[in-house]
């Protein structure tokens, strides 16, 4: 496993720094459980605070909420950010200050309107999606064990779990989901995915970039670690970074 090395971010002025929208970034694009960590660690590039810390340091402060919480809380609160400000992470993103190293990369945004903004206001960013079908997503959830995907579960919840499925997973999926783990789990972890399909139409940004000469797309089930690594390489060759 390769090791990331951190960058400085800053939403201030400060010596040595750039302005992130005069510098070239390479930007993540995707859902929880498309393999966003897995590829950042593989890549090894220099990396800024990612989406979650850049949530914990610059959003959730604003309404006076401090890490941990529910990641349903979480949505609700990057949900009315976004009410305030339609670019969402993206316009904190793009308005911060970072050291000048290349290649620099950012885990991640999410939705059309997240990578619309970005596009717009970060012109020498580069973009890779990573796509991965819901039902996977909820496989690699299941089996990853991170703290920060807990939510908070009512007793009687257990009879919304269909309905919580319900365009979300085929009901052969939901049954292969529930042989991995106990239903609380698949439960708690089906809401995260339900809700981000919500809150991100997942489709919305590869409508966006496809054929986009500014970004490269990864099926994320078909490829290799090895090949998407290979690829993003590739694509950055491509603009002599």
């Amino acid at each position: 496993m390769a090791f990331t090395f951190p960058a400085t971010f800053s939403l201030e002025p400060r010596p040595n720094l750039v302005p992130v929208k005069d510098h070239a970034l390479l930007i993540l694009v995707g859902l929880t459980g498309v393999g966003k960590s897995t590829l950042v660690e593989a890549l090894g590039f220099p990396r800024l605070p990612d989406r979650r810390e850049l949530v914990d340091l610059y959003v959730l402060p604003r309404y006076g909420v401090n890490p941990p919480i529910p990641r349903e809380e979480r949505f609700r609160l990057t949900r009315r950010f976004r009410e305030e400000f339609p670019g969402g992470v993206a316009e904190v993103l793009a308005r911060g200050f970072v050291e000048p190293r290349f290649p620099l990369l950012f885990d991640g945004l999410r939705g059309e309107a997240e990578v619309a903004y970005a596009l717009e206001h970060l012109p020498k960013a580069l973009f890779v999606v990573l796509h991965a079908r819901e039902a996977t997503r909820l496989k690699r959830l299941l089996s990853r064990q991170d703290a920060f995907d807990r939510v908070e579960l009512r007793p009687e919840e257990r009879a919304e779990l269909k309905a919580l499925a319900e365009g979300v997973l085929s009901p052969e999926e939901l049954e292969e989901a529930l042989a991995l783990a106990p239903w609380e789990e698949v439960l708690a972890k089906l809401k995260i995915v339900a809700e981000e399909k919500r809150n991100y139409d997942p489709l919305g940004p590869l409508r966006l970039l496809e054929d986009h000469p500014r970004a490269l797309i990864l099926d994320t089930e078909r490829l290799s670690l090895e090949e998407e690594v290979e690829a993003v390489r590739g694509f950055l060759r491509q603009f002599g970074l």
